[in-house]
């Protein structure tokens, strides 16, 4: 079933870190420190462990208030969102300011030639490469100080009091027989996305290898 909450986290960005490589196969984070009425958020945005098989994928652009509306609008703190379209929820593969234009989604990264001339027609085909680069990719729009909004799943407080965002990634398309299966659903895509200083916002989006480039209304793959 779909994550029982969904939201967005509207705040100003304190500061941020990667977490420490490790031997143990853990996933790899790029940890955000988000402050809000509520307090000092921790936001863990996944790019993907050293020792995991599983690839992450990303990509990064910019565009226009209004087309993350009513999102942007929100003051600051957490909201919960509806999982539809009108609420201000994401989906990677349904919301027309975040699908892929080409309708193809490249496991690859494509040519320098191929990927100029994807960008003239309006495509945003997605990146492959290890944690460092996705964390280098998230890092380049991030500044201390800017307002901020990450989508994905509340937690806490936890027993030492934190209070956070985690599943900030693609949260669909899932395969079958894996653990995250179960929390597939639609409209609850998570994403880092930053305001700029010229009024637009910059977007992170983030998945996994294993996850589909299309689904069904219940966010599990299509066959």
């Amino acid at each position: 079933m779909p994550f029982d909450r969904y939201g967005v986290l509207s705040g100003t960005l304190h500061g941020h870190h990667r977490d420490q490589p490790d031997d143990q196969g853990r996933w790899f984070h790029v940890n955000l420190e988000v402050d809000a009425p509520g307090g000092r958020y921790h936001c863990a945005v996944d790019v993907d462990s050293h020792k995991s098989a599983v690839g992450v994928r990303w990509k990064t652009f910019t565009l226009d208030a209004a087309a993350l509306e009513p999102a942007v609008t929100l003051p600051p703190g957490y909201h919960e969102l509806d999982r539809q379209p009108m609420s201000g929820a994401l989906d990677y593969l349904r919301h027309p300011a975040l699908v892929d234009r080409s309708g193809v989604l490249f496991e690859r990264r494509p040519p320098s030639w191929l990927r100029e001339l994807l960008e003239l027609f309006g495509s945003r085909p997605w990146h492959a490469g290890s944690n460092t680069d996705a964390a280098t990719a998230l890092e380049g729009i991030l500044a201390p100080g800017q307002r901020i909004l990450v989508f994905g799943e509340p937690f806490g407080p936890g027993s030492h009091g934190d209070i956070g965002m985690h599943n900030i990634h693609q949260n669909q398309g899932d395969p079958a027989g894996s653990q995250w299966w179960p929390e597939n659903g639609i409209w609850q895509d998570g994403a880092t996305i930053t305001h700029r200083p010229d009024g637009r916002y910059d977007v992170f989006l983030n998945k996994f290898s294993s996850q589909a480039g299309q689904t069904d209304g219940e966010g599990h793959p299509l066959t």
